[in-house]
Formats: C-alpha cells, structure tokens, sequence
C-alpha cells in the first residue's frame, strides 16, 4: 500500500471518529439545554459522520488496484460521493431552515448561554482542528474526497463560531433592557448558519453534476470513435 493511500485512509478515519465526538455532544447538550443551534450542529456532525463513511468506503473501492487502473471510474466515483454530500448536506440546512422559523414564529427559545458559550468555545477549537488537519495533511495526498472533507469540517467551524458570537449577544442581551430578545438568538443563528452553508453545499453539487456529465460525454466520444 502506499504511503499517499494509508494517508488518505487515516485522514477519513480521524474524520469519522471526530465527527461522531462532536454529533454525540452537540445532540446530547442541545435536547438538554433546549438549543436549536447546538442540535443543529450535532446533527451536521452526524451527517459529516455518514458521508464520511461513504467516502471512506469509497476510497476502499478506488483504491483497489483494478479499479485504480481505471482513471474514469475513479473520477465518477469521487464526483459521485462529493454530489451525495452536497445533497445531503442541502437537505439538512433547509430543513433546519424551516424549524427555525417555525421557532421565531413561536417567540424564540429559552437557553442556558453559560452552557452555550462553553460548547461553542470547545467546538471551535475541536473543529478546526480537525479542519487544519484535514486541510494541511490532505495536501500530501491530492484527494477530492479529503478537500470535500476540510470543506465539511470548516463549514462546522463557522457553525460553532456563530454559535458562540450569536449566545455571547444573546448573554448581553440578557444584561439589558431588551432580555426578551434573547431568546430569539437561538433559532436566528441557525436561520442565517443555513442560509449561509446552502452556499457551499450547492457549489459541490453543480461542480459534480458538471464533473460527471463531462465524464459521460468524453466516454460517448470515446466509444464513438473506438467503433470500426
């Protein structure tokens, strides 16, 4: 095996576990603290987790040596695998978009911003340090499934910075006059965290709709003129 495909392999493994750290403590302490955001995140993470098994399971695959050989097969593989995450990924922010507006609508939700700001701190830090890793360490192996990776945890780490500033002014809030906007902080982050991690998502998906249908034409090219 080589050195650049045991790379990659421990890339996606550290991605998985770190992925699943951070969806069990996100789900867990955003029920208990009632914060959608936090939820938003644990979840995000649980769906990094799955598409980062499917990647893996794909890098698996492609890197067999008779299907390595196949330079197209890999290529509709990756772009494949990358399409799946964007739509998966889309899905979550519109869905999340729409439970946040049915919480405005309902006036907001009451959260502990103490608790709040601590799992925003910690989930900074962790995620991008995951980011780092798979963004500087994923240099040495030229993957697309690992560049969709760092894409993934740095999205993350926006989520986790807005789930920071978004709670440290829903705490000042608290301060002031105007408590009773603070809970409103919660569902606001993670109407505008979707709106703005639609963005990303969706670019993956046209990149790989474009990157496959440019593979199909070039294989009806091909068979075209391979005929006698």
């Amino acid at each position: 095996m080589s050195y650049s495909i045991k790379k990659e392999r421990q890339l996606l493994l550290a991605s998985t576990f770190s992925a699943l750290l951070f969806a069990m403590i996100g789900i867990v302490l955003g029920t208990l603290i009632h914060s959608l955001v936090i939820v938003f995140d644990g979840v995000y993470s649980l769906v990094s987790l799955f598409l980062t098994l499917v990647s893996l399971g794909a890098v698996f695959y492609i890197r067999k040596e008779e299907v390595a050989k196949n330079i197209k097969r890999v290529k509709v593989i990756e772009s494949a695998v990358i399409l799946v995450k964007g739509i998966a990924i889309t899905l979550m922010c519109v869905l999340s978009f729409i439970a946040a507006v049915q919480a405005i609508m309902q006036g907001g939700r009451e959260v502990n911003t103490g608790v709040a700001l601590a799992f925003g701190v910690f989930s900074m830090i962790g995620c991008y340090g995951s980011y780092w890793l798979m963004k500087t360490q994923g240099e040495e192996v030229n993957s697309a499934l690992i560049d969709a990776e760092a894409k993934q945890w740095l999205m993350d780490t926006v989520i986790s910075a807005a789930v920071f500033v978004g709670f440290m002014i829903a705490k000042i809030l608290l301060l002031t006059s105007h408590a009773h906007y603070a809970q409103l902080a919660d569902p606001i982050m993670v109407v505008l965290a979707s709106i703005y991690f639609i963005i990303v998502p969706v670019k993956m998906v046209i990149n790989s709709v474009k990157e496959l249908h440019k593979l199909k034409n070039h294989s009806l090219v091909t068979t075209k003129f391979a005929r006698p």
